[in-house]
């Protein structure tokens, strides 16, 4: 038996270095040894330029083995050491899940003009002016790949918008006009109609599209030997769209394809909306508790800790959630930096390591750092082991004060030793009783942490005070010899 922990396998300000799938296969034992049981790669295919991250993604058949965009490598390296990233993986019985980038496309080799209307940002619903000519980069022709893997050339047919009129200079949202042509219906409201994001919208609707997707998927997934997906800005693409192509894959490559999607919404309700319409194919990541996280780091003792849970996803669907603290998109400098105070991450982070609801990741800027930064991989080890070894079994919880709260997880017979009581506070040093059981009699525990220096001797009813400092977690275990 063994608690499942996904590691996001990347930072926003990894150098352009294309040493990254090195670095990451190198690390594979220390994070196998910490209970991860699958990382989420990045984009692997060619971005923009060496700098790119990926997720301006221009060849989704080039993983570094192409002079393209001034480079063979990607980022993060090249073909052949992506695989053997994979490979090692594998060797390690460690799953690796794909990023998939298919709203958009970037870095276009060539202009074409074509029929386009410009529409409100704030309104995409709204056209502003008369449809008129303009100049779109919407051609990929591939130059340097040719037709290796795939003989699909884009055009301004297959997508749906664009940002840049290249003949005028102006920026704006240009929707693309001709026949059955425009924005998807099943997408988030946002703006009246958040299809459009960003570069060049991909046409999801054009049967053409969808079918070099579909055979995209297949050959990435299976050249690689993914076990799962990470689909990127699914609130900006057509939910049958989405829907199909899971099911393409799982038809395609393996039926047991994990799927997990990034929906970037506070709004519990539509996430479950949004599940309900992917037929719960996919996972999502929980946003709305991410929010929570920061929001209880900036208000401190203001915060009722009992609360922190109210109007999440791993609250309303625990079984259909990845639970997150941070990732690339919310640490700082991002578009949408939400970053959770250090003084709150090791709480936040014990909220989703330790708990029974939802598979959580770990973010690579809070383990290694950011941009070269200190990470807090010592302080986050000790929650890594405890999940590893300790968090089993079933939980109650005791939310005994606004500003401290504690749960148990009663252990199970298969995991010696297992069991633990987590107690957390943003405010001053508490703690509470708890009796975990009369065959816990006797028991000497600690805290797991070392926040906590005492040891605990459970009374007849295995029950002791359990404490925690102003600030702080401490997780108490069975102390073994």
């Amino acid at each position: 038996m063994n608690n499942g922990l996904l590691f996001q396998g990347f930072e926003w300000e990894l150098p352009a270095d294309s040493k990254h799938w090195e670095r990451l296969t190198g690390a594979v034992p220390q994070l196998k040894d910490i209970g991860v049981s699958g990382i989420w790669l990045p984009p692997a295919y060619k971005g923009t330029s060496v700098f790119d991250t990926g997720y301006s993604a221009y060849d989704l058949y080039d993983i570094g083995e192409f002079e393209q965009k001034d480079t063979v490598a990607t980022k993060y390296g090249t073909a052949d050491e992506l695989q053997t990233l994979i490979d090692t993986l594998h060797e390690h019985g460690m799953r690796a899940y794909a990023d998939v980038v298919l709203n958009h496309k970037a870095g276009a080799d060539e202009t074409e003009k074509f029929m386009a209307v410009p529409v409100d940002p704030d309104n995409r619903s709204e056209e502003l002016s008369e449809a008129r000519e303009i100049e779109g980069w919407t051609k990929f022709t591939y130059p340097g790949r040719g037709d290796q893997y795939s003989s699909f050339k884009w055009n301004f047919n297959h997508f749906t918008a664009i940002d840049f009129d290249q003949a005028s200079g102006e920026s704006g949202i240009y929707r693309i006009l001709g026949d059955n042509k425009g924005f998807a219906v099943a997408v988030d409201p946002e703006y009246g109609n958040y299809d459009y994001l960003m570069h060049a919208d991909v046409d999801t609707a054009h049967p053409d599209v969808r079918e070099e997707l579909f055979s995209w998927g297949e050959w990435y997934l299976k050249r690689f030997g993914f076990d799962g997906i990470r689909l990127d800005a699914v609130k900006h693409i057509d939910e049958p769209f989405m829907r199909e192509f899971i099911e393409q894959m799982r038809a395609r490559v393996n039926e047991d394809i994990y799927a997990v999607g990034e929906y970037w919404t506070s709004d519990v309700e539509r996430m479950r909306q949004y599940l309900d319409s992917m037929q719960f194919h996919m996972q999502l990541f929980d946003v709305a508790l991410h929010f929570n996280f920061q929001r209880a780091g900036m208000e401190g003792e203001a915060f009722d800790l009992r609360t922190i849970f109210d109007n999440t996803l791993v609250k309303a669907n625990p079984l259909n959630v990845v639970t997150f603290v941070d990732n690339h998109d919310s640490q700082p400098g991002q578009a949408l930096e939400s970053f959770v105070d250090d003084w709150f991450k090791p709480l936040a982070y014990a909220l989703i390591l330790l708990r029974h609801d939802g598979y959580p990741c770990l973010f690579y800027g809070d383990y290694y750092g950011i941009e070269g930064g200190e990470g807090k991989e010592d302080l986050l080890n000790h929650l890594l082991y405890a999940r590893k070894e300790k968090a089993y079994g079933p939980e109650e919880d005791y939310f005994f004060d606004e500003n401290a709260i504690a749960f148990v997880r009663k252990g199970d017979m298969e995991v010696p030793h297992s069991g633990l009581v987590c107690v957390l506070s943003n405010g001053a040093e508490n703690g509470t009783y708890i009796a975990l059981g009369a065959d816990r009699a006797g028991q000497t525990w600690i805290d797991m942490t070392g926040n906590r220096g005492e040891e605990l001797t459970l009374d007849e009813e295995g029950g002791a005070d359990f404490l925690v400092n102003g600030g702080s977690v401490s997780v108490w275990v069975e102390k073994v010899e």
